[in-house]
């Protein structure tokens, strides 16, 4: 085929090249495929069809919003926040190993005197009231980490075997369902609803353990699961278990810390489950102060009613 020639028989001017949107110097036939503008290899990214710009991808990025769970929390790979936990209950642990006094300082104690420490001098120490009445709220939180030596009765070593093994198996399941930040919302609170139980009901006994906040996660997963629709860990035959063991274990165990717990949990649950879609973490966050309002009511009945409090 001959070259193509305008009317008066000189041939016709060739079109410029295309180029990139961004580089004009840069000869490109690559479209994006959003855009449609050329593209060249340094401003495209390869895309489920095609190339799309760089500036598409971005603004791409920006508009598509995370997953969440059912509930409204972010979705993620691994159960971080059981992770944390495990890892903070263990190193309390070995803390308590080197260093046995700091059960005594930091256990649940609602008021109560407590034996000298190791170094203390017999003849110039003092003893004196110790507990959360006495202003030592950390104790709400901080027994909820520690637990039974190993040479204590009767579970020694296993009260902290046991309890790991429930929140690992329990905690990444409820965690999957509410995201981290709801997931420890959950546990905390159960943690600080089992302190307040035993500093109310009996404010003398000295108390260690995760198992009230456990008790608060096999609660809140309780009531997510009727919510849901879902249950895999079988909850109603878990909370049959709990309870059962709640009473038996009674004459060892602090069976108000339990009970505290489980509560607690069971209305934190109902908290985040129930909650609306339209503006969930809102409502949620209300709920959760409102469960958070009715714990501090029990803390502050119980600092009123703890004999000596200050």
């Amino acid at each position: 085929m001959d070259t193509a020639q305008s009317a008066s028989g000189a041939p016709a001017p060739e079109a410029p090249s295309p180029t990139c949107f961004r580089h004009a110097d840069r000869e490109s036939y690559v479209r994006c495929t959003r855009c449609d503008r050329h593209v060249c290899p340094d401003c495209r990214r390869e895309a489920s069809v095609g190339y799309q710009c760089v500036e598409c991808v971005k603004s791409g990025h920006q508009s598509v919003r995370r997953a969440r769970t059912a509930f409204g929390g972010r979705i993620t790979r691994r159960p971080y926040a059981t992770i944390v936990l495990l890892a903070l209950n263990v190193a309390a642990y070995l803390v308590e190993l080197v260093r046995p006094e700091t059960v005594d300082r930091f256990a649940v104690l609602g008021s109560g005197v407590l034996p000298p420490p190791a170094d203390a001098d017999p003849y110039t120490y003092v003893p004196h009231l110790s507990g959360i009445a006495h202003g030592e709220w950390e104790r709400l939180i901080t027994g909820a980490f520690l637990h039974l030596g190993p040479d204590q009765w009767p579970m020694g070593i296993l009260h902290i075997v046991f309890n790991m093994y429930w929140l690992w198996n329990l905690g990444r399941v409820v965690e999957d369902r509410l995201g981290v930040l709801r997931f420890l919302a959950l546990y905390l609170l159960s943690a600080l609803g089992s302190s307040a139980m035993i500093y109310w009901i009996d404010p003398h006994a000295l108390a260690v353990g995760a198992s009230g906040a456990i008790f608060g996660l096999a609660g809140g997963y309780w009531v997510l699961s009727r919510r849901q629709g879902y249950d895999p860990l079988g909850g109603n035959q878990m909370m049959v278990t709990l309870v059962l063991w709640m009473v038996l274990s009674a004459g060892f165990a602090s069976w108000q810390g339990h009970l505290g717990g489980l509560l607690t949990g069971l209305a934190a649950g109902a908290a985040l489950g129930y909650a609306p879609k339209q503006q969930r973490g809102l409502v949620q966050s209300i709920n959760l102060v409102a469960v958070l309002a009715v714990v501090a009511v029990v803390i502050a009945i119980a600092t009123d009613q703890a004999p000596y409090s200050g």
